[in-house]
């Protein structure tokens, strides 16, 4: 009496726990041993694809095979798509099975072994279901592009989104709170180049963004945040960014500046340091030694009863200074620095002048981007009559264009939006002198990176520290002028005889008759 192992195979779960196919399996080969008097040793199910051999019960099933050899001659199956959709891997499969011993034989498609020409059988059978998966597969890939070009988003939502069904069934995603606002935090921060890529990762952790470093990598690369959906390129269809049909977070203008910094074509501001210190050691990447010029660093000592903060060099000058002297010193600096009371609309208006002067090579931004825009479409109508002229080759016309138009899309998104940035100037000085009069009180009471970022911004460039005193080659330009017009005003007030003043102290009388000089 020869001795069979019953193999029952479904593709999912779900099939396994609501389906049918089980119980007929399972039927139809018990059937099929007590017809031929057959015995079984033990019934195998499996919930796994039969796309590949990687599946756990059969692995278990095969090692049993392996120990206990001789114990069984046959494994039975009722088709050989429950056994195998690849036909190499089948055959490997089968040559292993025989070494052990065993023959494979599906009931509803038997195969003679000892009979030769049955190969060209058998090798259709298994032929057959990997047919129809690639071609299942096929339709399936087809659909998603499609689906892909019309804008829609296919799969898991990615960070910040949450995948939706409408009431006619149509899946899509949308936004998700607090997720989707970090994720437009992440964006704008990174397009300042102000902290390194993974910092920002962290701090968008901390504020709630459940996210992966793989994972954040990938999202901040993915236009979808722009509303856009990414089409691979495909045979002869050429890569393209669909419009896509969800809510964008971000707009392409900010998805590009940040596409920028991360690859190294924008300058990062120096508007500060990336790295993140104790709260006791603001002041460290600011500072610079006053006898090698190099950047100090911050550490702490453990005395007997408390931790003692410090400054200092990593040179041999040992130079070093105690943090808590530092701070206090620079507290006391950053009050010079608290624009005079009474004289915002003074300081507005001579801030909106400089601005004014300083902004004027945003025109020439926007003409350099007119430029490009010309000569990239006179290089792409160049190349269209030379293919004409069968002068180039179709297929490098093709490339030569699929590179153009992707540099004529995003220049024309940056063009857009320069128009759009028409920025109230008046409004946001108003309100950013009046936060400087609080400076000092938002310094002392704010966390560590709002100091830093108050440092960052105040002193663009390091700062020199001699331990009595504080020096920096370079202001803010707008804490610079308002510094001026203070330190002007100060001294026109104060002025003794014989003092060189920086302003003129000479007032023309006024009165009804024009004025004149004395």
């Amino acid at each position: 009496m020869k001795i069979a192992d019953l193999y029952i195979q479904v593709s999912t779960d779900e099939q396994a726990d609501k389906g049918y196919s089980l119980r007929n399996q399972e039927e139809l080969l018990r059937r099929y041993c007590e017809m031929r008097s057959t015995q079984i040793r033990k019934v195998i199910f499996e919930d796994h694809s039969a796309k590949t051999f990687d599946r756990p019960k059969w692995t278990a099933h095969l090692q049993d095979l392996r120990k206990h050899k001789g114990k069984s001659d046959m494994v039975l199956f009722t088709k050989l798509d429950r056994f195998s959709r690849n036909t190499s891997d089948a055959y490997q499969m089968i040559k292993t099975l025989r070494q052990l011993g065993v023959e494979p034989q599906a009931i509803e498609q038997p195969i003679d072994p000892s009979v030769p020409d049955t190969k060209i059988m058998l090798a259709i059978y298994m032929a057959v279901p990997e047919v129809e998966n690639d071609r299942r597969a096929m339709n399936v890939f087809h659909g998603m592009r499609r689906a892909k070009k019309e804008g829609r988003w296919m799969g898991i939502a990615p960070v910040g989104y949450v995948n939706q069904i409408d009431t006619s069934g149509r899946k899509y995603i949308t936004p998700k709170e607090p997720e989707a606002g970090i994720m437009k935090w992440v964006f704008e921060e990174i397009s300042r180049g102000t902290f390194a890529a993974d910092q920002i990762r962290r701090d968008a952790n901390k504020k709630g963004l459940k996210c992966s470093r793989s994972a954040f990598w990938t999202a901040i690369r993915n236009p979808v945040y722009c509303g856009r959906i990414n089409v691979s390129k495909y045979k002869d269809e050429e890569p393209l960014l669909a419009q896509g049909r969800h809510e964008p977070l971000i707009s392409e203008a900010l998805f590009y500046d940040a596409q920028d910094v991360l690859c190294g074509r924008k300058r990062k501001e120096k508007t500060g340091t990336k790295m993140v210190t104790h709260e006791n050691l603001p002041l460290r990447g600011f500072l610079i030694c006053p006898r090698c010029s190099r950047l100090l660093t911050g550490s702490a000592s453990k005395g007997r009863n408390n931790r003692y903060y410090i400054y200092h060099c990593v040179s041999l000058c040992s130079c070093r200074f105690k943090a808590e002297i530092a701070n206090d010193l620079f507290e006391k600096e950053l009050k010079k620095y608290v624009p005079h009371p009474g004289m915002s609309e003074l300081y507005v208006t001579a801030l909106c002048k400089t601005f004014k002067n300083q902004t004027s090579h945003q025109q020439t931004s926007r003409r350099a981007i007119l430029m490009q825009l010309d000569e990239l479409n006179k290089r792409l109508k160049n190349a269209l009559e030379m293919m004409a002229d069968k002068q180039m080759d179709p297929e490098d016309y093709r490339q030569l264009k699929t590179a153009c138009s992707a540099q004529i899309a995003e220049l024309e998104v940056r063009l857009a939006a320069q128009a759009e940035k028409q920025v109230d100037i008046q409004t946001l000085l108003t309100k950013a002198v009046n936060t400087l009069g609080k400076l000092d009180e938002l310094y002392a009471n704010g966390t560590i990176i709002e100091k830093r970022k108050i440092i960052g911004s105040i002193f663009p460039e390091k700062l020199i520290f001699d331990g009595n005193e504080y020096r920096t080659s370079r202001l803010n330009e707008a804490v610079r002028l308002i510094y001026m017009l203070d330190k002007g005003f100060t001294e026109i007030k104060n002025r003794k005889d014989g003092e060189t003043p920086l302003l003129s102290g000479e007032v023309v009388p006024t009165g009804i008759e024009p004025v004149s000089k004395v």
